[in-house]
């Protein structure tokens, strides 16, 4: 957030449970400080009841001061706004465990899955820029693989596909890279595009 100059933030978007997803979520505090305002906070039930356990003393009756304050707000398949943002819940899976991705105006952003029905793959089709995980080159039990994810970028066909979620195990960016079609490009830290066209 800093070295992205970040000064606002709008919403959070809960993709599912998992530690890595939800580990930094203290650190709104400063935001809270700045904008003298709890942050919205996008996630179903069954990840709001991980958020609740997670941050138990953000939810305590008796309030510390300095703590994050969060206004858990709760997702379904229905699409809401967010600002001037248009934002579609896609449910994609995380082998056994239903998770959300989100279409936001004409970006698409899926991590962390390794299926995607047919309907939710409708709900992504024209999207200019698309967001997707990639663990490594070789099949895992929760997570696309880079062939996967490169399959499902030409059925969704957008202008730009950008990988995500990679694991080490994956081998160096600038080797991958030139394995990659144009069109395909390893996401990397700092990364920014505008959701909006």
């Amino acid at each position: 957030m800093l070295n992205a100059g970040v000064r606002k933030l709008d919403a959070i978007l809960v993709t599912h449970e998992h530690k890595d997803h939800i580990g930094g979520m203290d650190d709104v505090r400063a935001f809270n400080f700045r904008s003298r305002e709890a942050v919205s906070i996008y996630a179903e039930k069954r990840v709001q009841k991980a958020i609740r356990q997670e941050y138990s003393y953000v939810f305590d009756e008796k309030q510390y001061p300095g703590i994050p304050r969060f206004r858990l707000i709760e997702l379904s398949d229905y699409q809401f706004t967010i600002g001037d943002l248009n934002i579609l819940p896609v449910r994609i899976f995380h082998a056994e465990l239903p998770i959300y991705g989100f279409r936001i105006g004409e970006m698409a952003y899926i991590t962390d899955a390794n299926y995607i029905s047919t309907e939710s793959m409708e709900k992504l089709i024209g999207v200019k820029h698309f967001v997707i995980n990639a663990l490594r080159k070789e099949t895992h039990i929760s997570h696309y693989s880079l062939r996967q994810a490169i399959e499902i970028s030409r059925h969704i066909s957008p202008r730009k596909t950008y990988i995500t979620h990679i694991g080490h195990q994956m081998g160096l960016h600038e080797e991958i890279s030139t394995e990659l079609p144009p069109d395909i490009v390893l996401a990397y830290d700092g990364l920014s595009f505008n959701c909006k066209g």
